[in-house]
């Protein structure tokens, strides 16, 4: 696989991520910098991460791994779209900080990566460095999140709860794209 090649995939491994950030960024209203890495940290590992377990399980078996891929997406991003929902329509304390659990942010960053895993499963077929790949996704998607929260953050500012059910809808959209897309090919 060329650079080039290897460019593109980390990129459009890395949207979904950054789409998801800057709605994150937006709906913690003014996060900090350090706010933004420890994101851009935890999508980055994340996304770094499944294409290795997609490529594993494509050299185990691929069709267990394609075959519920879709649902584990849908659920995951679906849960957290309807999380945030639920929380720009909810009275809470300003002063608490909002959308900023782990737990959260860990199944939103999984959510947006099994794509990745997906792909992984198809580089196993390949003549690929998994490794080098799966840098380059990890790489590129910590720099977009980490841009994605600060962009939000500018937003947030203007737009508040707008912005967070924007980001909400936008999550339970790409979970029920993903499912339609796999149910009915």
């Amino acid at each position: 696989m060329s650079p080039a090649t290897i460019l593109v995939l980390a990129l459009s491994m890395s949207v979904d991520a950054f789409a998801v950030s800057v709605g994150r960024g937006a709906a913690v209203g003014r996060p900090r910098f350090a706010e933004a890495l420890r994101t851009g940290m935890v999508f980055g590992l994340v996304e770094a991460a499944t294409p290795v377990i997609g490529w594993a399980a494509g050299l185990a078996a691929s069709s267990y791994v394609e075959a519920v891929d879709h649902w584990i997406a849908f659920a995951l991003l679906g849960g957290v779209g309807l999380h945030m929902l639920a929380s720009a329509f909810t009275t809470r304390d300003e002063a608490a900080p909002r959308g900023r659990s782990l737990p959260v942010l860990l199944a939103t960053a999984f959510g947006t990566s099994i794509d990745a895993m997906a792909v992984g499963v198809s580089l196993a077929f390949l003549d690929v460095n998994i490794w080098i790949t799966a840098a380059a996704i990890g790489l590129t998607t910590f720099i977009m999140s980490s841009g994605g929260m600060l962009i939000g953050r500018l937003v947030g500012e203007r737009l508040g709860r707008v912005a967070e059910v924007v980001a909400g809808l936008a999550l339970v959209a790409l979970g029920a794209t993903i499912l339609v897309e796999h149910l009915s090919a």
